[in-house]
């Protein structure tokens, strides 16, 4: 790990602590005892890149730059950011240096398994947007959409659970919506919120934090 150094890019609470939580916990798993992962991090002012979230824009852009820009002055040689929207504008940087992408990594994951199917969940938004989907089906997975009541549903069992206000009820039902459609296709979990919520992932269900984050520690 001495040669990769990783740099995270914090943002809003809620999910750089679910990150750091699960990157701790699996690198302890790998290596006992009291290891925690080695990182360095810059803590961004959220505020200022959410309220020009999801959308991209040149203001975002040139807030998104600096930040990644004074990150790589750490002497960091790769960059997780907690935050799937967020690579959209990342995309369209110019950065020398490793990006942990969790599209592009999902994406290998998906074709290693040979799937030519996917279904996306994530914000309503992601749901409804060409970023995702238009990298998959560059790469020939053709892409299935919820109903518009289960994207209603999704997109509420996210809210609840940032505002940790989910019931089982919620989390039952979202599971159980999660196997309907990861019995014969990829389902890939696309939001931090419902990475939480999932309860367990089987072997069709892409879930795009525990991705990037295993990625992370198998530096």
């Amino acid at each position: 790990m001495a040669s990769n150094k990783l740099g995270i890019l914090g943002l809003g609470s809620y999910s750089t602590l679910f990150y750091i939580k699960e990157l701790n916990a699996l690198y302890n798993k790998k290596h006992g005892g009291f290891s925690t992962f080695p990182f360095k991090m810059l803590n961004a002012n959220f505020d200022e890149i959410n309220n020009l979230l999801p959308n991209t824009s040149d203001e975002l852009d040139k807030i998104v730059k600096t930040y990644l820009e004074e990150l790589i002055a750490l002497g960091v040689s790769s960059i997780l950011v907690p935050n799937i929207t967020l690579h959209e504008t990342i995309d369209s940087l110019e950065l020398a240096i490793k990006i942990i992408h969790p599209i592009d990594l999902t994406l290998t994951e998906i074709q290693k398994s040979q799937h030519k199917k996917a279904m996306i969940f994530g914000t309503k938004f992601t749901m409804e947007s060409d970023y995702i989907k238009s990298k998959l089906e560059e790469n020939h997975i053709e892409i299935l959409t919820p109903s518009i009541e289960e994207i209603i549903f999704i997109d509420h069992v996210r809210k609840q659970v940032y505002q940790n206000l989910e019931t089982e009820e919620m989390l039952l039902e979202f599971n159980q919506i999660v196997a309907k459609y990861s019995k014969e296709n990829a389902v890939v979990i696309a939001c931090t919120e419902l990475s939480v919520a999932l309860s367990k992932q089987g072997k069709n269900v892409f879930d795009m934090a525990r991705i990037q984050i295993e990625s992370a520690v198998n530096l």
